[in-house]
């Protein structure tokens, strides 16, 4: 006989359900979701094992962030548990709740418990342990800069949109010119921010401005190119009335300090996540790949914590959500699937990034990519990039289950 044991976990409590593998509840109870709470569950199910002896006892959970992670770690850790060989998971919700959907059932705490036990009796959770605390150290920092590197897009995109109103055709020019020179460059928001009009600056001689911009920047190769940019693009744009000209300074010039703001939030995250990731020998094997950096390869390992929770590469590449939906119906099977896009949205941003560098470092991903977008009749690069990320789940598997560095493959060394 196995034991199933199905917890719905909510911020205060851990709605249980003792399952076996016959169908039979032996036991339901609601625990408060604290260390009393979670003593008292594990005690029941030490005395459920001891009157029935299971073959094997598996305790899971669905993944609820923060309410989730201390029950978790609590029964992995336990030492009573590890004893009787209990089996902790932490299953995605989106599974359970697509199994939940066959039964016409009602929708309550001890219901779902129910139905997390039973999802858990036909054994198609995940066949792992609970990520050790360096890997949920780590996640906690990679995790929080993903969501400052997004806040900082939504930041610079806004930023873009109020730029439209006040120089409308900057960008373009700017983009258009042979200098490196973005709007986001540190001169370029300061000077659009300042108390100078884009009147003043239009009416200031060029050799006056191009000493101003090379003030501001200090390291521009040509600043009279740069300011005859600027000038055209003055030239070519449209005016504001002075209520809304005033408005768009004030809007930018916040926009400015929050973009300066989140940039050095996001270069202390960096600081941080290197010092950790330095502490995990694995994070050598994936820097070894040219084109993958600390960052990059402290997000992969924060998100796949033990290389051992997955069976092959084929479901470290499932868990990133990078595989594709077979379509079958008699002889006939679609060329043409959608990516599932259902796993971990994290680890997936971060293959990605790091696939996306290293095809600039490597030949034969690079070689792979064109091909890939050769291939692809539109959205060429999303799709290249995507199944160059999924080639690159190879890779890092590899790498991470036989302990080594990367090794270019024969063919490739001198290219």
């Amino acid at each position: 006989m196995k034991l199933f044991v199905g917890i719905d976990v909510s911020s205060e409590t851990l709605d249980t359900c003792f399952l076996n593998d016959e169908l039979d509840v032996l036991h339901e109870e609601s625990y408060p979701n604290d260390t009393l709470g979670a003593f008292d569950l594990k005690t029941q199910a030490i005395k459920l094992h001891k009157r029935f002896d299971f073959q094997s006892i598996v305790i899971g959970m669905e993944s609820t962030s923060m309410y989730s992670f201390h029950p978790a770690m609590y029964f992995q850790m336990d030492d009573e548990l590890k004893e009787i060989g209990v089996h902790t998971t932490i299953e995605d919700p989106h599974r359970i709740k697509q199994y939940t959907k066959m039964y016409d059932m009602d929708k309550t705490d001890p219901i779902d418990a129910f139905m997390i036990a039973d999802y858990l009796r036909i054994q198609r959770y995940m066949n792992s342990p609970v990520r050790e605390e360096k890997y949920m150290a780590l996640q906690r920092l990679t995790r929080a800069r993903y969501q400052m590197v997004k806040q900082l897009v939504e930041t610079k995109q806004h930023f873009i949109e109020n730029l439209s109103y006040k120089c409308n055709t900057l960008k373009k020019e700017l983009r258009d010119s042979d200098g490196s020179t973005t709007i986001f460059s540190a001169t370029i928001m300061s000077l659009l921010t300042d108390d100078m009009s884009l009147d003043d600056m239009l009416q200031m001689p060029l050799e006056n401005f191009a000493q101003l911009l090379q003030e501001k920047g200090r390291n521009f190769k040509d600043p009279e190119a740069l300011a005859k940019t600027i000038t055209k693009a003055i030239r070519s744009s449209y005016r504001l009335g002075a209520v809304m000209d005033e408005s768009i300074d004030i809007v930018l010039g916040i926009l400015v300090r929050e973009i300066r703001s989140l940039e050095s939030a996001i270069k202390d995250y960096e600081k941080a996540i290197i010092d950790l990731v330095e502490s995990i020998p694995e994070y050598q094997y994936l820097t070894s790949i040219p084109g993958v950096g600390l960052v990059y390869a402290a997000g992969m390992l924060a998100e796949i914590g033990q290389i051992e929770r997955f069976d092959d590469q084929a479901k470290l590449a499932k868990y990133a959500g990078l595989n594709w939906k077979r379509s079958q119906s008699g002889r006939r099977e679609s060329e043409h699937t959608p990516l599932t896009k259902k796993g971990n949205r994290y680890f997936r941003y971060y293959l990605v990034e790091a696939a996306n560098s290293v095809r600039r470092h490597l030949p034969e991903y690079r070689a792979f990519y064109q091909k890939k977008y050769a291939e692809t009749p539109k959205h060429q690069h999303i799709i290249a990039i995507v199944l160059t990320a999924r080639k690159f789940v190879r890779l890092v598997d590899t790498l991470l289950r036989n302990h080594q560095l990367y090794t270019p493959p024969r063919g490739y060394e001198d290219k």
